[in-house]
């Protein structure tokens, strides 16, 4: 900020002075030395001064300046102003820290019931990326997808509802979940469903910039579900809230991910602050659209009391189900793909019945995860 003030050294604060003053100030602040006025009273318009920044080197100068020579010292002084102010630009450039990829949160813009939405990525660039938000858009076709930070005891009426209409669906779990609640975990993979990376911590990734911190977030993952069901975790990654950057698209490329976003969600992750039937129902039904990548989350009450209703009311406007596997390979047809250590030929029903339901126990874990 430029303020009108004396002459003075880098690294004090201005202060100004008046030009009535009866000594010679600009010598007087510069030295701590007494200067008086010449008869011909050179300083009397010299006194104050727009300043921007002085190196010090002009406080040495004026130290040995004369009486005399005030003009030519002067000149100096501009000189060694303008020197002093193209070194401290360039050192600043030199200084400046690499600046990190800027970070966007995944966001939607409906304009028409029934129409795909905009989104603040395009389906063409998220290609490059092995990334997606919808499917093609010329079929009334569904993807299933539940974000799962911690069980509260909604996940079973959920599997049973996709049961019952044989609609795949894609779970995208957190170390949490798969640690509190195995027996779920192991009855969604046995029912033909797809298990997806959902981060180990649930951080925001856009934060990670070293490779190796954002590879231990998946393979932390994907080795607890080994462990877990004793099958291979499928390569979906689902950035946790939708945070991301670029670079963030890059590294889940590398290790061999697709991206997988959404184009229809609704606010259902508040646990104490639930939608109502009628709420959901008026967002889920009037936004839905062919190649509709659908994002819910499993903790949510209102989503486990009204899936089979919504399930069936999706059906009778005409719409269909796929699995994850079916968009990113461009098959077309029913829910015909299962798990690897599943028949590829095996209908959807019979995927089902050959592993029978599972009693389960967990515990009450509570998080923040959504």
């Amino acid at each position: 900020m430029k303020q009108k003030c004396l002459f003075y050294s880098a690294g004090s604060i201005p202060k100004s002075r008046p030009s009535s003053a009866g000594t010679a100030p600009l010598l007087s602040h510069l030295t701590g030395q007494t200067y008086r006025k010449s008869k011909a009273g050179h300083f009397s318009h010299v006194l104050t001064y727009t300043y921007t920044n002085i190196h010090p080197l002009a406080v040495f100068m004026f130290r040995n300046i004369s009486i005399h020579s005030i003009f030519p010292s002067v000149l100096i002084l501009a000189l060694a102003f303008f020197l002093g102010g193209g070194i401290g630009k360039l050192s600043q450039r030199q200084l400046r820290p690499v600046s990190t990829p800027a970070q966007s949160s995944w966001g939607l813009s409906f304009q028409e019931d029934g129409q795909p939405p905009t989104a603040n990525a395009s389906a063409d660039y998220l290609k490059q990326f092995h990334a997606w938000y919808i499917g093609q858009t010329d079929e009334k076709v569904i993807y299933l997808t539940f974000d799962a930070g911690y069980e509260n005891g909604n996940t079973e009426a959920i599997l049973d509802a996709l049961k019952k209409h044989s609609a795949p669906a894609a779970f995208f779990l957190v170390g949490n979940y798969i640690s509190t609640a195995p027996d779920l975990v192991k009855r969604m993979a046995q029912e033909g469903h797809i298990i997806g990376n959902h981060t180990f911590h649930h951080p925001d990734m856009s934060q990670i910039s070293s490779q190796d911190a954002f590879q231990k977030e998946l393979t932390d993952l994907e080795k607890l579900y080994e462990e877990t069901t004793g099958q291979p975790l499928k390569k979906y990654y689902r950035p946790p809230q939708g945070i991301y950057n670029e670079e963030n698209l890059k590294m889940a490329r590398d290790l061999g991910y697709q991206t997988i976003f959404w184009s229809l969600a609704y606010v259902d992750w508040y646990e104490e602050d639930q939608p109502t039937k009628e709420e959901a129902f008026e967002k889920l039904l009037g936004r839905i659209h062919p190649g509709a990548i659908v994002l819910l989350h499993s903790t949510s009450k209102t989503n486990g009391e009204i899936l089979d209703e919504l399930l069936t009311r999706w059906e009778e406007m005409g719409y269909t189900f796929r699995s994850l596997d079916q968009l990113t390979s461009g098959q077309a047809g029913g829910y015909s793909q299962a798990p690897s250590t599943l028949s590829h030929s095996r209908s959807a029903n019979q995927l089902y019945d050959a592993f029978p339901q599972r009693g389960f126990q967990i515990g009450k874990s509570r998080s923040l995860l959504h």
